[in-house]
């Protein structure tokens, strides 16, 4: 990969994960990650480890150019948001409930409310889902 990524090393253990990315693209944004360092073999949560035995890398796929023009084609911000977003409303309701997930839950959603009202102009004024600013 051309770019490392290294601002989420802070710890021990994200300093072990390499985030890779290629060269910005279409709106002068990166489309494909990957992240590798870990391995997945003690993780109760691979579903592939009977199958396909452990994960060591993940590749992560985002919009590459505007859906009208190019398709559904990769993942959005949004769609990453709602991940973190169930991850932490997660930790909340269960043992690791602390102000620090609550502060970056609610920026979280905060960055979610604004991806949304961006695209409700962009839909408004009868550009979404093309390359027109």
């Amino acid at each position: 990969m051309p770019r490392l990524i290294t601002t989420h090393q802070v710890n021990d253990c994200n300093r072990q994960l390499l985030i890779g990315a290629d060269e910005r693209g279409n709106g002068n944004a990166s489309h494909y990650y990957v992240i590798g360092g870990f391995d997945s073999n003690s993780n109760l949560s691979d579903p592939n480890l009977d199958t396909h035995g452990p994960t060591t890398k993940l590749s992560i796929l985002f919009q590459d150019g505007p859906i009208l023009e190019a398709g559904v084609n990769g993942i959005t911000h949004e769609v990453l948001l709602a991940i973190l977003i169930d991850r932490l409303q997660g930790f909340q309701l269960g043992p690791y409930v602390c102000r620090e997930n609550a502060l970056a839950l609610t920026k979280l959603e905060e960055a979610m409310h604004w991806l949304n009202a961006r695209t409700l102009l962009r839909t408004q004024r009868g550009v979404k889902g093309t390359s027109e600013v």
